[in-house]
């Protein structure tokens, strides 16, 4: 049978297939789909994590205790999780491993856009790429059979292309596969001085080992044309590009293993065509490891280094091929800057920040990023996940000691406060901070689409749980400024930022208010009540000041021929943010 699926769905598909029986992750953008895919197989026990190190190191002692065990997270996420990663790789493994790392070319949802195809290089571990679904289903039991014979955790390096895209995909039935028996092997499992110098050469055999597994195995794949000219050298969706440019004009290795490099089948290729191009996305990965084997090619003085790739990119740089498009007038496109949504609880909290002078707003990784979006205007700077805290304390212990009347407010959701805000928040306290600590707690993962974290009560299977309390652990940091607040009401959230910014230590306020798109629980519904409704504006009363549109509500829409101002109700939830901030009382709630 064969289904229709996107890559992040055949991976799924692929662990169950594959006999898995452990997998772990933290949510991040473009891999989040998997372990909610896998969630859905209960052969399989799937659990979210606080962060990707953790993730990995619960994924890591399921695979030493005999499981077949899989880690997904985003590029980003293996920089968190690089600390046990690449300890893994000297003491290997019991059970099959494989780590999934979903690339973001063009960084479509993230900081950066980086390649780690070189984690694979930088930990000496087998790096597969998949092109299309029916390969990342496939490779997953690829990936378990070289990671159970070579003893090593095995790389997945998907990018967001193949992640989300569709296509066919052949489905088999699970491979029940029986549980490696544990045995106590503390000169492989205890990674200490004295037992790490032989692991290091161990590493060094298997990676001998791979690279002739590389030069042998069948997904490595040469299609030769038996002209001989144009030879092409790809891997992942970028060998779907050349493919259709090129069509059966060139021939082909398309790389499923990209690491190690088949050096010795590349080399016995390259021999048999007149021009050898690598075409890649990001870094000249393959590329460098070419021509430092003395093989001649070109890579990136045609393919760009930066961004995404598509069909036209790679037309336009090997074949000087401009692809016709279609023209248009670009002045008629309306422009739609991403937005909170309407009723988004963080837009009380940065509406109120919006209008202070002498703060510098370090925020974080979420939804709260769009705060710098007008007419809020109001981050000043972002890194990474839980540097918010960081960056703000080390700000704000600069400007102190520079006599400078400045005050940091550093700002993190609820699941980036489990995931690293907690060691940033406690390093505040311990050292003094006199910043001020925000934590919108909107009582789910929500940028990433709304997945379960200690906060809410529920883990990734759907099993109720404890909710972890995030004013009783910040308390117990033993910081006594502290308060919860409504980020919607408009006065209580003015206070609670004058009391922080007058303290002259670390202060914590939490905005409590649960995401407008969650489907509410019980427990949702017993602390917040049914809440939702729609505003309206009284045409006779408005004067059409544009004081709400400053909120940034997209439900708020000036008209420009009546000069007033009317609330899409299909948008509306009744917030009422815009009913506090009108100074001539004319929007309400209507029933």
């Amino acid at each position: 049978m064969r289904e229709l699926m996107t890559g992040n769905e055949a991976i799924a598909r692929g662990a169950y297939e594959a006999g898995l029986t452990f997998a772990s992750a933290y949510p991040g953008t473009p891999s989040t789909e998997i372990l909610e895919n896998i969630a859905e197989y209960k052969e399989i026990y799937s659990e979210w994590a606080p962060n990707e190190k953790v993730a990995l190191e619960s994924a890591i002692g399921a695979s030493i205790a005999g499981a077949r065990t899989l880690c997904a997270m985003k590029h980003v996420g293996v920089n968190v999780a690089a600390d046990p990663l690449m300890t893994f790789t000297y003491t290997g493994v019991t059970g099959g491993f494989v780590l999934i790392s979903a690339d973001d070319p063009g960084a479509h949802s993230s900081q950066n856009e980086q390649d780690n195809r070189f984690y694979a290089k930088f930990g000496k571990m087998p790096c597969l790429e998949p092109s299309d679904s029916q390969e990342c289903k496939d490779f997953i039991a690829i990936a378990m059979e070289i990671s159970e014979t070579f003893d090593t955790p095995v790389i997945i390096r998907m990018t967001t292309r193949v992640c989300h895209s569709k296509s066919l995909v052949e489905l088999c039935e699970r491979k029940e596969i029986v549980k490696k028996p544990y045995e106590k092997n503390i000169a492989k499992y205890n990674p200490v001085p004295s037992f790490v110098k032989g692991a290091r050469l161990l590493l060094d055999k298997r990676m001998e080992k791979l690279e002739k597994y590389s030069n042998e195995t069948d997904i490595n794949i040469v299609e030769f044309n038996g002209e001989g000219k144009v030879g092409i050298i790809s891997s992942g969706v970028a060998y779907q590009y050349a493919k259709e440019v090129f069509e059966n004009n060139a021939s082909y290795i398309k790389l499923g293993c990209t690491f190690p490099v088949p050096i010795e089948k590349i080399r016995k290729f390259a021999s048999q065509v007149s021009e050898l191009y690598i075409v890649e996305e990001l870094e000249p990965f393959l590329e460098e490891q070419l021509l430092a084997a003395g093989i001649k090619c070109i890579g990136k003085a045609k393919i760009p280094a930066m961004g995404e790739l598509n069909p036209d990119i790679v037309a336009k740089g090997l074949l000087n091929k401009q692809v016709d498009v279609i023209d248009y007038d670009k002045s008629t496109l309306a422009k739609r800057p991403p937005v909170l949504c309407a009723g988004c609880p963080h837009r009380g909290f940065f509406f109120d920040l919006s209008k202070r002078k002498n703060i510098v707003i370090s925020s974080d990784i979420g939804c709260y990023a769009l705060s710098d979006q007008y007419p809020l205007n109001a981050k000043d700077l972002a890194n990474c996940m839980g540097a918010s805290f960081s960056m703000a304390h080390g700000m704000q212990k600069v400007f102190d000691r520079a006599g400078e009347k400045k005050t940091t407010v550093a700002v993190l959701g609820d699941s980036t406060f489990f995931h690293s805000g907690m060691t940033s928040l406690l390093t505040a306290v311990y050292n003094k901070s006199s910043a001020v600590f925000v934590i919108l707690d909107n009582r789910i993962t929500g940028m990433t689409g709304h997945q379960e974290n200690p906060g809410t009560g529920f883990t990734l299977m759907g099993e109720p749980t404890g909710i972890t309390d995030i004013e009783a652990v910040v308390r117990a940091f033993n910081i006594a400024n502290v308060r919860t607040v409504n980020p919607l009401v408009v006065s209580e959230m003015k206070e609670a930022m004058d009391w922080a910014i007058a303290q002259n230590e670390v202060s914590v306020i939490i905005t409590k208010w649960p995401c407008v798109l969650k489907k509410l629980s019980q427990k949702d519904k017993e602390d917040f009540g049914d809440y939702k409704g729609i505003c309206a504006v009284e045409p006779d009363k408005c004067i059409g000041c544009k004081m709400c549109t400053k909120t940034g509500c997209p439900a708020l829409v000036y008209n420009k021929e009546t000069k007033k101002v009317v609330i899409d109700k299909n948008q509306c939830v009744a917030c009422e943010l815009c009913v506090q901030v009108c100074p001539v009382h004319a929007i309400g709630r209507v029933k």
